[in-house]
């Protein structure tokens, strides 16, 4: 079983299109989408779940006000002014960090420290087949934890059901959800924009790829936009010994695609972009890190 991983310096660059388009290219295939705190790939999968789990992540901080002797401790001990005193102390939900030092110093013991739920986790079936996702909650952490938890679950039941191949749609950045995204992936695909900034975004990602030692690609999305930025990339990549493998011409097809809830290839293969995608595909499943004659 092989794990390509798309990912990008920022967001916008495409990857989720064109995770969505190798999906349609992919045989005996599993979907995971890592991007929990903006996820959207569900948007272009219209996933019919199957499962729907809960993510327990951190603990927060709650004042019991049966044991609270009004003290306030607890308010100056908080590092994130959490704390509120009107009628009695209480903790806000949003503004608490779950670090437990209130919980920990408290003389009466009166502050409870129950495990939150911070999120969910689906699995679900598309028209091009199984996928795993979540949606971290608003304002909440551990994104990471809950990046590792998903990715590791498409695993085991991609092995449960013989599959060849995982394609993940990763979190842009190099931060903490990246990285969770990205360990013990055969493969990593990086969507480059043709811009000054779209350079330094794509040696962050294919830094942080040699950093695990995980092989990268490179591509460049709406290369024809600014075509000098876009060779640039390229020499890097192959001064870096990071794989070229193509240019996506900018194409108005990807966006009414997205209007529809469908891929590029399923609105408009013939056109300039999803025969670019087609062959950017190819490359990709070439790669000796990739290379798995049965999807092909």
């Amino acid at each position: 079983m092989k794990e390509l991983v798309i990912l990008s310096g920022k967001g916008g660059t495409g990857k989720t299109s064109l995770t969505a388009a190798f999906a349609g290219l992919a045989k005996n295939m599993m979907l995971c989408d890592t991007d929990v705190d903006a996820a959207d790939l569900h948007l272009l999968m219209a996933p019919d779940t199957k499962e729907k789990n809960d993510f327990i992540g951190g603990n927060l901080a709650i004042i019991n006000p049966d044991k609270c002797v009004g003290c306030g401790l607890c308010k100056e001990l908080c590092r994130f002014d959490a704390v509120s005193e009107e009628n009695q102390y209480t903790i806000d939900s949003i503004d608490c960090e779950g670090c437990g030092v209130c919980v920990d110093l408290c003389p009466e013991g009166a502050i409870d420290f129950p495990r939150k739920t911070c999120g969910q986790w689906y699995v679900s079936d598309t028209r091009f087949g199984p996928m795993i996702h979540a949606r971290l909650g608003i304002a909440e952490e551990n994104s990471g934890r809950l990046v590792a938890l998903i990715r590791e679950e498409a695993r085991n039941r991609a092995r449960e059901a013989h599959l060849d191949l995982i394609l993940t749609d990763g979190p842009p950045g190099i931060g903490c959800p990246v990285i969770a995204s990205m360990g013990q992936a055969n493969g990593v695909l990086i969507v480059a924009e043709p811009t000054v900034s779209g350079i330094h975004d794509m040696e962050r990602v294919a830094k942080l790829a040699a950093h695990f030692k995980i092989p990268a690609m490179v591509c460049v999305n709406k290369f024809d936009l600014n075509p000098d930025q876009g060779h640039a990339i390229e020499q890097i990549a192959r001064k870096n010994k990071i794989q070229f493998v193509g240019n996506i011409p900018f194409d108005p097809e990807f966006t009414r695609a997205m209007i529809q809830g469908k891929t590029i290839l399923e609105v408009a293969d013939d056109s300039s972009a999803g025969r670019a995608i087609r062959e950017i595909w190819q490359t990709v499943m070439a790669h000796p890190a990739m290379k798995l004659e049965r999807i092909m």
